[in-house]
């Protein structure tokens, strides 16, 4: 395993960044974790193909990072290489005759929502304020108890390492809660999503009703989200609060008071500081109340 081998065959020689040694905490939305040790943004299928390719001769693990919410990176770092997907990943077109929105895994939720709404289409309401990338929100299966983002997809584009491209009918996928049966070793490229006319002010409406059940921390707050997928016997709120562990700090780690199932770094606070304060909430609400909570952030650099 060569990261500096990595380096020399792709720096320079791809259309995309190359960097050694990026700090994780300039890529998460909690802005904690420790250094990646290769870091590739490719622009184009042919330098992500590229970079596949020389990462697996290098036998260098690899993850491709979104928006870097829902994710906590290690304090050790991460000692493959983190790829950021850009350029043509980042691109939309709106088909308002077919309904067809067609995103790049990379771009942002927010944007494709706005998107949908000038041209009237409506289906995805649900999704304002949902922070993150499409590829990443795909992944997750992100939406409210009552909808879920796989009912407005037509269809997935990703691209097996050594399979190339492959596409998918949203019928062609498993669905479940905050999950999908797409294989954890192929990388989403593209998402289309199938839509319908509506006005535009309704849509508008109902974007804003999604919106403010949503603002529940303040602008420039540094959180990771949800920390746990709400269960079916009560919110994680709630389970939280029957124990007594709103408001709680793990060093500079604190549950946000008005809403427990996030975690906000207060300034200084590492990776263990919210691994401790999930396992607590984890712990006691399992004692309290016996509920197995799930968590909702994807661990980055730790050993498995």
């Amino acid at each position: 395993m060569s990261v500096f081998n990595a380096y020399i065959a792709l720096l320079g020689k791809i259309n995309g960044e190359v960097k050694r040694d990026v700090p994780l905490s300039r890529l998460t939305s909690l802005r904690i974790g420790g250094v990646a040790a290769l870091y590739v943004a490719p622009r184009d299928y042919a330098a992500l193909s590229r970079t596949i390719e020389v990462l697996g001769t290098q036998k260098l693990p690899w993850v491709i990072l979104g928006r870097g919410s829902s994710i906590l990176a290690s304090d050790e770092g991460y000692r493959g290489c983190v790829i950021v997907l850009t350029g043509e990943f980042d691109e939309l077109s709106v088909d308002g005759s077919t309904g067809i929105v067609t995103a790049g895994a990379a771009t942002r939720l927010g944007k494709t929502c706005s998107a949908a709404l000038t041209v009237g289409l409506s289906g995805m309401e649900f999704l304002a304020g949902i922070p993150g990338s499409v590829g990443g929100a795909l992944s997750m299966n992100v939406g409210t108890e009552r909808c879920w983002l796989n009912s407005i997809v037509h269809d997935v584009v990703s691209f097996k390492p050594g399979g190339g491209l492959v596409r998918r009918r949203a019928v062609e996928i498993d669905w479940g809660r905050r999950w999908c049966s797409l294989p954890a070793d192929e990388i989403i490229l593209e998402v289309s999503f199938s839509l319908q006319s509506a006005k535009a002010e309704t849509i508008a409406q109902e974007m804003e009703t999604h919106l403010a059940e949503r603002r529940i921390l303040p602008l420039g707050a540094q959180s990771c989200g949800a920390l746990f997928v709400e269960p079916r016997a009560a919110s994680v709120h709630e389970l939280v609060r029957r124990c007594g562990l709103r408001g709680s700090r793990e060093g500079g780690a604190q549950l946000h008071p008005s809403q427990a199932n996030y975690v906000v770094n207060r300034g200084g606070a590492c990776a263990a500081d919210v691994l401790a304060l999930m396992n607590r909430v984890h712990s006691e609400v399992l004692a309290y109340s016996s509920v197995d909570l799930r968590s909702e952030v994807k661990l980055l650099g730790f050993e498995v």
